[in-house]
Parts: structure tokens; sequence; C-alpha cells
């Protein structure tokens, strides 16, 4: 797929935008051209392969979305190199920890994240980044405009891109750090082969169309549309700017987080052709409301770091389900299914992680989430089983009922466990309830009381409403913080 991106870009409409940005006005601009975004590759290649850097190596990149990343990515192919992607809201011990495991031989930074671990970094606290100083752990690079205190720029070579160099299916390509401690990083490890299969299985779901807007930041979104001749829209960050990007740009996909469709919504975004949301718990009530608000479809993906994407299903077939649990779809082809006796889910393919770091590989990756399996083949999400609660010596995943506490008028919604007072080792099982804006609070507890009945055994103890912690770069539910949250408005 990258190599077929690259070569679509120079020979396709090369003129054409390739990826659009938001003006200080709030007019669409264009970030570069196609053939444009082809040549900055071919310059990035020249410079790292002009510092050494060759088939192997790993390149370290702590780089904003946009066109410079995906350029470094498509010279970081061509060259054979293993890139390490790196996240400025790890915190400073975390990212030291990975970048030790990793071991980069470069890191490519821009000014903003420099700046974050030097001069700007009582700023950048505050909106919960921090990098340690790179310059300390290996050789850094600036990527782009450098600014005071920043490591010289990755130079541009004077002298041609190197050949595309041929490597193996089974080698490394990317590594993304999931969770883990500084004690033991953990890492996820994609070959070429499995990189190529879940940018195939992205494509044959989403369909992009040549001459198409598609709005979207991840790479999983970036290259497929690009590859296809569509131009890509980068978010814009606050809700009000982003309900007047896609009514400016009307695009026919979109690809947002629930947490950013959810602040699009209270904006009063209008939405137009199909719309993609994953990396965090979508409920049907969501996808309703973003069909309400002009879709033609809306889909929840059903994505891990270790293998994207696994499943999805769009909001009919989701509302239509009426049993317990969370209703994620039919595994997506090539994608196949099995259950621990725990009743953990675990998923293989061909787009699924070859190993984490240092070790060995495992075709299955274990979920982490408790699911049963339809005769259909669809897969229905039952909660992690970590976040199991134990209440009077029974056994309560929450991610078994918080589906039905969506209702209309409920923003978001989870089920918590907090200690019992009076019985040491039991828990209280608790739902914090997000209402909607504009919500009324009494109407909503009258509503909530047909779901909460319906829980039998596992109703809860207390209901309480209040804003659900979010964490995280997909700004999931904090279930900790919110744990934390019940536990002491309970206590007051």
């Amino acid at each position: 797929m990258l190599d077929r991106l690259a070569h679509s870009l120079r020979t396709v409409h090369p003129d054409r935008p390739a990826v659009l940005g938001r003006g200080r006005t709030g007019a669409t601009r264009v970030r570069i051209r196609r053939g444009e975004l082809a040549e900055l590759a071919d310059r990035y290649a020249a410079a790292l392969h002009a510092r050494g850097l060759g088939g192997g190596a790993t390149l370290g990149v702590a780089v904003r979305p946009g066109p410079r990343a995906l350029a470094v990515l498509l010279a970081a192919h061509r060259l054979g190199l293993r890139t390490a992607v790196l996240d400025p809201t790890a915190g400073p011990d975390v990212l030291a920890a990975r970048l030790a495991l990793a071991r980069p031989d470069l890191v490519l930074a821009d000014a903003a994240a420099q700046a974050v671990a030097g001069w700007a970094g009582p700023l950048a606290r505050r909106a919960d980044l921090a990098l340690p100083r790179l310059a300390a752990l290996g050789p850094v690079a600036t990527l782009g405009r450098r600014l005071p205190g920043c490591a010289p720029r990755l130079a541009a070579a004077r002298t041609p891109a190197p050949a595309p160099r041929t490597a193996g299916p089974d080698t490394d390509a990317v590594i993304v750090f999931t969770s883990g401690t500084t004690a033991r990083p953990r890492a996820v490890v994609h070959t070429r082969d499995g990189l190529a299969a879940g940018l195939r299985t992205v494509t044959e779901l989403v369909d992009p169309q040549p001459g198409s807007v598609v709005l979207g930041g991840t790479f999983f979104v970036l290259v497929p549309a690009l590859a296809a001749g569509a131009a890509v829209a980068l978010p814009a960050r606050s809700p009000r700017a982003l309900a007047g990007q896609l009514a400016r740009l009307a695009p026919a996909q979109t690809y947002l987080t629930p947490p950013a469709l959810r602040a699009a919504l209270g904006a009063g975004a209008r939405f137009h052709g199909r719309v993609w949301t994953g990396s965090a718990p979508a409920d049907a009530a969501l996808l309703r409301r973003v069909k309400q608000a002009g879709a033609d479809q809306a889909w929840g993906v059903y994505a891990l770091t270790e293998l994207f994407p696994a499943a999805a299903v769009e909001e009919a077939e989701k509302s239509a389900h009426t049993g317990p649990g969370d209703l994620v779809g039919a595994p997506l082809p090539g994608v196949r299914t099995g259950l621990t006796p725990e009743g953990e889910l675990l998923l293989a393919g061909p787009g699924a992680r070859h190993r984490y770091l240092g070790d060995e590989p495992d075709p299955w990756v274990r979920t982490g989430d408790r699911a049963t399996l339809g005769p259909d083949g669809r897969i229905v999400l039952a909660g992690r089983l970590k976040d199991m609660v134990l209440r009077r010596a029974e056994n309560i995943y929450p991610g078994l009922y918080e589906p039905a506490l969506h209702l209309p008028d409920v923003e978001l919604a989870v089920l918590v466990g907090v200690p019992a007072p009076d019985a040491p080792g039991d828990e209280r099982l608790v739902a914090l309830v997000q209402p909607r804006p504009g919500a009324d609070p009494r109407r909503l507890r009258a509503a909530l009381r047909g779901p909460l009945d319906r829980m039998g055994g596992a109703r809860p103890d207390a209901v309480l409403f209040g804003a659900v912690p979010l964490a995280g770069r997909s700004r999931k539910p904090d279930r900790a913080a919110a744990a934390a949250h019940c536990a002491r408005e309970l206590a007051g």
C-alpha cells in the first residue's frame, strides 16, 4: 500500500490537493499537494540516507500528524527503516523507558515536541504534554521549522533519493507503544506485510473514492485515502471549528473518535456521507445521533493497536441488538476469533501484530476483552476482564450492562466499583452518568428506571450524575478516576 501510494502521488493528478488544513479565518487551505508530498518524502529519504540510516535501522518519530509526519513514514518505508512512534502525552519517565527499549538510531522531532521537553515545559504540562530532554537520550534532528533550543534541522540532502530498498515482507515496519510501565514498556511490532494487510482491510471497508474529501488525521485514514486519489482534511481541534469545517467540506467519509463526535454534536455539527468512529467505546445512541445529524451511515469500528481493524458495525445493526453486551459486529475478512476458558476474546489474522518487542512471535492477540461469539460469528463484548466488579461474591462485568444506560439524553455512562465501607474486600457498584447538555435531570432519572430494573442482580447500588473522566490519546473513559470520583461523592 505504501509503495502504491508513493507511485500514485507522482503519477495520478500530482497537482491536486493531498492534505487540507484550516486557516486562521476558518477557510480551507491546501497544506500540501500530491506531487509536493512525493517530493518531500524524496528529500527526507535522501537526508536520512546521508546520515547513514539504512535497512534495519530504527527511526524514532515525535512529530504531530500532518504532511511532514506522512512524508517521513514514506521515506522510512523507502529505506527499509523501522519506525518507532513516540507519544508526547505519555510522560517523560514512560517515554524515556520506551526510548531505551526501542533504541532508535535517530529521533526526528518537530519544534513543538522539543519545546515540550525544554523551554515550554511548564506551559506544556498544563496541556498534559511532557517529554524528556530528547537530546539526552540519543541523536535528535528537527523536522520542519526550528526554534531556539531545538536540535539542528534534518538537512535536505542535495543528492537524489536512493532507490527503494527491497525489504522482505516479514521485516519490521513500525513499533507502536501501548500499555506497560516504566520498568517494562510494552511495544507492538508490525511487519511490512502485516501493516499492508491492515491498510488493505481499511481500503476495502471504507472504499475511498478518487476526487472525494475524507476528514481524519490518523495514518490508517491518510494512506488509503491518498492512495485512492482522495484528499484528506485534518480535523480542526475546537468543536466549533470542526463543525464549521464539516459544513464547508461536506466530506464523503469522516473518521473521528467518540469524544470528538460528542463535542462536534454539542457544537451543532452536521454530517455527510459515512461516518466512522473507534479507539474508544461508541454506543448505539451516539451513532444514532450522528445519523440524525445528517450522516447516511454511522459505523463503529472495533480495533486494537495489535490489530486494526478487527470488526465493524453500522448503527442500524447495533441498535437492533437487544441482548446484553456491546455488539461490535462480525470479524472483517481474514480476521479469526477464539475465546479462552475465561471468556477472553482472541484475535488473529494477516493484519495482526507480529510480536511484542523483546518477546517471541504469537499468532493470537489477547484483547483483554471479555466477549461472546454468536452463531453467525458476530462479536459481543462483555467488558474488560480487569474491570470486573466483585460485589457480595458475585462477579459483575460492566460492559454487559453499560450499553443499556446510553439513553438519548445520556452523553456517556460507566459502571465502576468502589470499596464498600462496611465490608472489606467487597465493592459497591455505582453508575456514573453524564447527561447531555440541556437534559432535565429529573426526567433522565425517571427514564433510567426501566434499564436499571432490567439489570436484575447487577443493578447499581447508586446512580450519580456528573462528567465521566477521560484519559489517553483516544480519550477513553478513565475508570480508575471515575471510581475515585464516585467514592468521594458517596463519602460526602
